[in-house]
């Protein structure tokens, strides 16, 4: 491929990567407190549905997506064309899998929200940092470098705020 294939932006993940990681929780958030009665707009409201859909969506699908189609990673994340590394896509696509389940499931159990600020949160720091220190090879990286940052931020936030 060339650099303008590989290093363009696609624009199909950023749209995805920003509905779950900004739009859908604000959104949710913003229903959630205009129809259940006694509800008050906090960032508890906001991170549960940021852990739901940042880390609980966003992950489970980029999981399914590494599982069933390991070279999107590698070639429009990581700009890596070897099909060597396809086993570890697909093996980070479960550890995604896992990850994501664990946010879907704490909308239903607020309990495990900590655990997934917790874990998911120093997930989405290194691989932000992992992506600042090989220097991003396209704009999709440089995407997935700036969203995870800011998810880590958030969760980082949600964390100390409600250990």
């Amino acid at each position: 491929m060339s650099a303008n294939t590989t290093s363009g932006a696609n624009k199909g993940y950023i749209l995805g990567v920003s509905v779950l990681t900004f739009i859908l929780p604000l959104a949710a958030a913003i229903v959630e407190n205009l129809v259940r009665p006694g509800s008050t707009f906090s960032f508890d409201l906001i991170g549960k549905w940021f852990i739901f859909s940042a880390v609980g969506l966003r992950l489970l699908a980029a999981g399914i997506k590494q599982i069933k189609d390991p070279a999107f990673t590698a070639k429009q994340i990581f700009q890596i064309e070897a099909a060597e590394v396809l086993p570890v896509v697909r093996e980070l696509g479960f550890a995604n899998l896992c990850f994501g389940l664990v946010g879907i499931v704490s909308v239903f159990l607020p309990q495990w929200r900590i655990v997934s600020a917790f874990a998911s949160g120093i997930y989405y720091g290194i691989a932000g940092v992992q992506h600042l220190v090989k220097k991003p090879a396209g704009i999709n990286e440089l995407f997935a470098l700036v969203t995870d940052i800011l998810i880590f931020a958030v969760l980082a936030v949600y964390f100390v705020v409600f250990i």
